[in-house]
């Protein structure tokens, strides 16, 4: 009661591959396909990103990333929790894991969310990838990440968040609703997007 559980797809440079998302995007904005000739990478931000470099904490290994987002590519379907309170939402989520999810994500809507994403790591570490979700700035990013997140989802598009996480190798997960924030999170240096 009061509580939500719902599916999320991810686009995975992404869960559908980079070329499919953009090659989308770009008929949508009716430019032609052979536009996308390039090969995938790793997103590039942008030079404003350069900004966070002189203070890299909560660095992550390069594999830890590539790891993440190929989790991504196996483990499609995501459980997003939100209970109203810090008691149901242990329940809920080892119900949506013992229930089949390999992929959960606490929001910190939630109370208590941060202590949960610390224990279910505990709990569940390298059998389930835990996250947390409707991080809404930088100070948010670093909490879930302190907390043991192994990625960050966020309901817009924000520039910094984004760029924190890239120069950091964290994989951030921004909401979108059109082909140009699509775009524009992954010159940001998002490898996945959440499509509205």
């Amino acid at each position: 009661r009061g509580s939500s559980l719902s599916l999320h797809a991810h686009l995975r440079d992404g869960c559908i591959h980079q070329h499919t998302t953009l090659a989308m995007a770009f008929r949508v904005l009716g430019c032609h396909s052979a536009a996308l000739n390039f090969k995938p990478r790793q997103p590039m931000a942008i030079a404003s990103r350069r900004s966070f470099a002189a203070s890299l904490d909560r660095m992550q290994s390069k594999e830890s990333y590539a790891a993440v987002v190929d989790y991504f590519a196996t483990h499609r379907a995501c459980a997003v929790l939100r209970t109203p309170t810090a008691e149901a939402a242990p329940k809920a989520m080892t119900a949506a894991i013992e229930g089949g999810f390999m992929n959960v994500e606490f929001t910190l809507t939630t109370p208590g969310c941060l202590d949960c994403v610390t224990n279910f790591r505990a709990k569940y570490d390298k059998k389930v990838m835990v996250g947390c979700g409707t991080i809404m700035n930088v100070a948010d990013a670093e909490k879930a990440v302190d907390a043991g997140s192994q990625y960050i989802v966020a309901p817009v598009m924000m520039p910094e968040v984004i760029q924190w996480c890239a120069a950091r190798n964290i994989v951030c997960i921004p909401g979108c609703a059109t082909p140009t924030e699509l775009y524009n999170a992954y010159l940001h240096g998002a490898p996945l997007q959440k499509v509205y």
